[in-house]
C-alpha cells in the first residue's frame, strides 16, 4: 500500500472529484481542472494520478452503464473516500497553519 502523502496534483485532483460530484470521470475531472486552474494535462498524467489516489485509498472508483455515444463503452466514475476526505482536510489546515504563521508584509 502507498503511504499517505498527498501531492499538489494529487490534491486537485481530488477537489475536482468532490465539485463534480457523481459526474466525475476522467474527461470532466480534466476538463474541470483546465477550467478552474488554467492548466492543461495529459490524459496520462491524470491518470497515473487517479490510480495512485486509488491504491491509497484515497478515491474509489466503479463504472456506469454502456452508451451509444460512447460506441458501447463505459465512464469509470470516481468519489473521494473518508480516508482521501479526511486526508485532503489534514492538508488544508496545515496550510492554512503555515499561512497564519508567516509574517505580516508591509
Amino acid at each position: 500500500m502507498k503511504g499517505t502523502h498527498l501531492g499538489e496534483f494529487q490534491e486537485i485532483v481530488m477537489l475536482s472529484i468532490l465539485i463534480l460530484e457523481k459526474n466525475a470521470y476522467g474527461v470532466t475531472i480534466q476538463e474541470e481542472i483546465d477550467r478552474r486552474m488554467g492548466r492543461s494535462i495529459s490524459r496520462g498524467a491524470l491518470h497515473t494520478a487517479l490510480t495512485r489516489l486509488e491504491e491509497k485509498g484515497f478515491i474509489t472508483s466503479g463504472y456506469g452503464e454502456p452508451t451509444s455515444e460512447r460506441g458501447g463503452r463505459r465512464k469509470r466514475f470516481y468519489e473521494v473516500t473518508k480516508k482521501g476526505l479526511a486526508t485532503l482536510q489534514e492538508a488544508k489546515q496545515l496550510r492554512e497553519g503555515m499561512w497564519g504563521l508567516i509574517p505580516k508584509l508591509t
